[in-house]
């Protein structure tokens, strides 16, 4: 069983014991603090948060808790019910609300689940907020309202009709252009919110024919939720029988995007972000920025439109502290999250499809050869278990000590830039792990570059 804690809210395996995977007491205690949070922060007598969910099995225990906990807490809550990461970080600002709670996990496995939290722009917590909430969830000194100062709850249903709109009003979405194209497109939602809303965003962009699979919202995962080539090859089969002009995949909460092409070969994730910043740089300059561990290409592709690029630490509240420090148009992280400030401050697959799909019709292209138009990269992605005895700042010390006289960042664990590729390894975010991302010009140089730090790591834990 496994609890995580972090800026971002609580995220863990349902089913265990108190502190030790994500369990009702668990719930209660972060959301309390959450609205004490929210309460301290605003002064005002009734605030407001938004609540929605994937359909994650556990979802409907999890939401019922959590709006019981905020109603407790005097406030007043808006249920979108099963919607997207990105609806739930839309909905807040449209609401004029104080905050909101995303119940998702994303890409973890069915069993998992997770609060997302969200401050008043729809926008995920400073790491200062997210600090001071896991010290009031710490302490647990919580007081609950009497009768006379309960929350309501008010149920809201079809906001992603509002979401697709919003989406379809967009500047760069050129709606016209895709129509003429008459795609064929296959959608592969691994069973969850996605297949309520990417049909209908796909009909509104004039879409011809719309092949579902996995588009029922009922959390039985028919496979691994993380859009990785191995977890996809159902889809690759669909586009190459329907002769589809493409496919796309969406995680759980559809805030990542995966491309297959039309010959049902995966596009790559880390190739999304880079399709869309090329479509949206070539028709407004500006900045562009990605985390530590994604595809050096998105650097090309921006300087190629002579823009400026910068990296982050990973995780999306990094991403967008750079992006808007910089007057960044355009950025992400290279797992398919695209983050287009034009609609809002938050990773959203759906935006991302609109603007690719916008990129291809008017390329009147293949999807295969707008990827072999950009700068080739293989990049490597491994979890890799460790004892609990590692001590990871040591390890640090050690590949940095190892790698004298290369380019090193070290604002998120450590990344070494070489002529030809990186190589970053830090601790993950969303589960106990340590990741260990190469990517080099061909898969054997970023088998190398891996290499060198697998090695290194197996000596200390040898040691």
């Amino acid at each position: 069983m496994t609890l995580i804690k972090s800026i971002s809210g609580i995220r863990g395996t349902i089913g265990g014991k108190y502190g030790e995977a994500l369990t009702p007491p668990d719930m209660v205690a972060f959301t309390s603090a959450y609205s004490l949070w929210i309460k301290n922060k605003y002064q005002k007598k009734q605030c407001v948060v938004v609540i929605g969910r994937d359909a994650r099995v556990s979802g409907p225990i999890v939401e019922k808790i959590i709006s019981a906990t905020l109603c407790s807490m005097g406030i007043n809550v808006i249920n979108l019910g099963l919607a997207t990461t990105p609806s739930v970080e839309l909905a807040v600002p449209r609401f004029n609300a104080n905050g909101g709670i995303i119940i998702t996990a994303s890409h973890n496995p069915s069993h998992w689940n997770a609060l997302k939290l969200l401050n008043n722009k729809g926008e995920f917590l400073s790491d200062e907020d997210g600090k001071t909430i896991a010290e009031y969830a710490e302490k647990g000194d919580f007081t609950y309202e009497s009768i006379e100062n309960l929350g309501q709850i008010t149920e809201y249903k079809g906001f992603e009709n509002e979401h697709i709109q919003m989406i379809t009003a967009l500047p760069l979405v050129n709606v016209n252009e895709i129509k003429k194209c008459n795609f064929r497109i296959a959608v592969d939602a691994v069973n969850s919110v996605g297949g309520m809303i990417i049909p209908g965003l796909l009909r509104a962009l004039g879409v011809k024919e719309i092949y579902e699979l996995n588009c029922t919202p009922d959390g039985l995962f028919s496979h691994n939720p993380e859009p990785l080539p191995e977890n996809l090859k159902d889809i690759s089969r669909l586009v190459r029988e329907k002769h589809a002009d493409l496919g796309i995949v969406v995680d759980p909460d559809v805030d990542r995007l995966a491309i297959i092409n039309e010959d049902g070969s995966f596009f790559g994730e880390e190739y999304t972000l880079v399709a869309v910043a090329d479509y949206v740089l070539s028709k407004t300059p500006g900045n562009t920025a990605s985390n530590l561990s994604s595809s050096r290409a998105l650097k090309d592709i921006t300087l190629k439109h002579s823009m400026q690029y910068f990296a982050s630490a990973v995780g999306e509240v990094n991403v967008v502290k750079v992006m808007k420090d910089n007057k960044c148009i355009i950025g992400g992280e290279g797992n398919g999250g695209v983050i287009y400030p034009e609609l809002h401050y938050g990773r959203d697959a759906l935006v991302g499809i609109a603007l690719f799909l916008s990129y291809l019709a008017e390329k009147k292209i293949k999807v295969s050869e707008i990827k072999n138009s950009f700068p080739q990269y293989v990049i490597i992605k491994e979890k890799i278990t460790t004892g609990e005895n590692i001590n990871f700042k040591e390890i640090l010390v050690n590949i940095k000590r190892h790698f004298t006289g290369y380019l090193i960042n070290e604002t998120d664990g450590i990344k070494i830039d070489f002529e030809k590729g990186w190589v970053h390894l830090r601790k993950s975010n969303t589960e106990p792990v340590i990741r260990l991302y190469a990517e080099g010009t061909d898969e054997q140089t970023a088998n190398y570059y891996a290499e060198q730090v697998r090695i290194l790591l197996k000596k200390k834990s040898e040691a």
